[in-house]
């Protein structure tokens, strides 16, 4: 018995590298393998969210006014709308607002729960970089970087065996894993180009202009290039807050090269307050504490 689960483990794993789809895994960007399902994204993220609210000394949930979830809430329903999207419907797509000024952040679990931190709303001038900031969130769920970077993590046999049903507790101990310190929410250089990409191609099909994820680098590039004036706590705070971020988010220099190259191929005019929104977006800012 033994040896035929041996064999039964190498005859999916030929079939899950020669045809993919056909053992319910996929690929993933940049040509490597996901071998979990979209089940498997889908009950990670519930996992998570479920520890997140569960850890409000980390995590501390925004209970102020309604209308900035709500506001987050719709703008993600806007971008899930865009024909690029594919697990709408698969996954919920819902947000959650995180009070914390001292972290310039967001983050998607697998399976599409999103997570934004007052300090990225705050630090942002316009509705429209938020968007890119969501587009590029979404993506990552989307693309499913998350499981795929599991896939490499945990190892082909133990995730074959979790497919096939011969290690169902496994799950469990990897959304628990993978919540500690959100360390699997690390995102490559390449998960981040792709993610780039696909916040551009979905924001195409919204109101906001969709080069607008350029204006946040280029906050964070000025950030981090030279010290804030003031006292030497808040040069601290902001210099933690930008570690945090490229900690989850690599900010090479072509990343911001190869948005703006989408916005000449795409023939982008310059953008303007009608798809910035940045008037509206102070009413926002103003709700926040």
């Amino acid at each position: 018995m033994q040896r035929y689960r041996a064999f039964l483990l190498r005859v999916v794993l030929i079939l899950t590298l020669t045809f993919g789809v056909n053992t319910g895994v996929s690929s993933c960007s940049g040509g490597g393998v996901n071998l979990f399902g979209t089940d498997t994204d889908a009950q990670l993220g519930k996992q998570m969210d479920d520890q997140i609210r569960g850890n409000p000394a980390e995590y501390p949930i925004y209970r102020g006014n309604p209308a900035v979830k709500q506001y987050l809430q719709e703008m993600t329903n806007t971008i899930v709308r865009s024909e690029f999207v594919q697990y709408r419907g698969t996954f919920p797509y819902v947000v959650e607002v995180i009070q914390d000024d001292k972290t310039i952040n967001a983050f998607c679990t697998p399976g599409g729960y999103i997570y934004v931190y007052t300090g990225l709303m705050k630090a942002l001038d316009n509705e429209a970089t938020l968007a890119g900031v969501m587009g590029h969130e979404i993506a990552h769920a989307e693309r499913r970087h998350g499981t795929s970077r599991m896939t490499k993590a945990y190892g082909l046999q133990m995730v074959l065996q979790i497919a096939l049903g011969q290690n169902p507790s496994q799950i469990a101990t990897i959304g628990a894993n993978l919540f500690s310190g959100l360390a699997l929410l690390k995102n490559s250089r390449l998960d981040e180009e792709d993610a780039d990409n696909y916040s551009f191609k979905y924001l195409q099909s919204t109101p906001w202009y969709p080069g607008s994820i350029k204006f946040f680098f280029e906050k964070i590039v000025a950030a981090s290039g030279k010290a804030p004036s003031g006292s030497q706590s808040a040069v601290a705070n902001i210099t933690t807050s930008v570690e945090r971020l490229l900690s989850t988010h690599p900010l090479p220099q072509d990343r911001i090269d190869a948005t703006n190259k989408r916005i000449d191929e795409a023939k982008l005019p310059p953008p303007t307050e009608a798809n910035l929104r940045a008037i509206p977006y102070q009413r926002i800012k103003q709700m926040l504490p």
